[in-house]
């Protein structure tokens, strides 16, 4: 009987164990949690959330911009502000109000309207801004609302429990770009430095063409378990927007 019991007691266990995996390997389904005329908001993992407001322009039309919101014990950390201030405290509201969160801080990844176009309001909640050191330079000449803190080459923030980072891998849709990415959840914020796969190359006012590839080989090398990649516009994806990318530019 001892035996049985025994024999009983591990197939229980390696059951509950078997369970355990398969719920946590179990892929996350995307779900839209807030939606207006102005902003979407799509949980995109348990604790990362994609932030879509949109951009009326002269040569693409009405332009759908991403962002990220990243969350851990009741806090959060967003990367780039909606188009404008009036969508931020949307946004800012559903954070606190909806998610019941503080925001810690707004990283800026790079310098143009789709990244720090709602700045001020981040700045009117007390909300600290971060951006590299370029982003706060080309912020200041093009008399934009400028991000309080600098960094040279990358950022490290804590959020709750866990950590996100920001880095500069070098020049391509400008030459202030930088990616973010939330370790505990490989999901990679590639801004506007990345395209949606089929997009086409877009606004090059400001870019480095031929830099462009080399920079996005380096991001690629740098997060080799990335699971969500998140371009400034369009679908995100994995792995394949980097790949697309690079092939868009080579050899520019």
């Amino acid at each position: 009987m001892k035996v049985i019991a025994k024999t009983l007691l591990l197939m229980v266990c390696a059951i509950t164990f078997f369970n355990a995996n398969a719920q946590k390997n179990k892929t996350f389904k995307p779900k839209e949690v807030y939606k207006s005329k102005d902003l979407i908001v799509t949980q995109i993992a348990e604790n990362s959330f994609e932030h879509v407001s949109f951009l009326q322009t002269n040569d693409f039309g009405n332009v759908p911009c991403n962002g990220l919101i990243v969350r851990s014990k009741n806090e959060t950390i967003i990367f780039d502000t909606p188009t404008n201030d009036k969508v931020s405290e949307e946004l800012i509201k559903w954070i606190t109000e909806s998610l019941h969160c503080k925001i810690n801080a707004i990283i800026a990844t790079h310098f143009h309207n789709d990244c720090l176009g709602g700045l001020a309001a981040f700045h009117d909640k007390g909300i600290a801004s971060y951006a590299n050191a370029k982003t706060v330079e080309l912020a200041k000449e093009n008399k934009y609302t400028v991000p309080q803190n600098a960094f040279n080459d990358s950022l490290t923030l804590k959020v709750g429990k866990e950590i996100i980072t920001a880095k500069f891998f070098g020049e391509g849709h400008t030459r202030d770009n930088v990616v973010g990415y939330f370790p505990s959840e490989n999901v990679l914020f590639g801004g506007c430095l990345i395209k949606e796969v089929d997009a086409t190359k877009g606004y090059l006012g400001d870019a480095n063409v031929a830099e462009w590839s080399n920079t996005v080989e380096r991001v690629k090398s740098a997060y080799p378990n990335v699971k969500i990649v998140i371009p400034g516009h369009g679908d995100r994806g994995g792995q394949p927007l980097l790949d697309y990318t690079i092939k868009l530019f080579k050899g520019q």
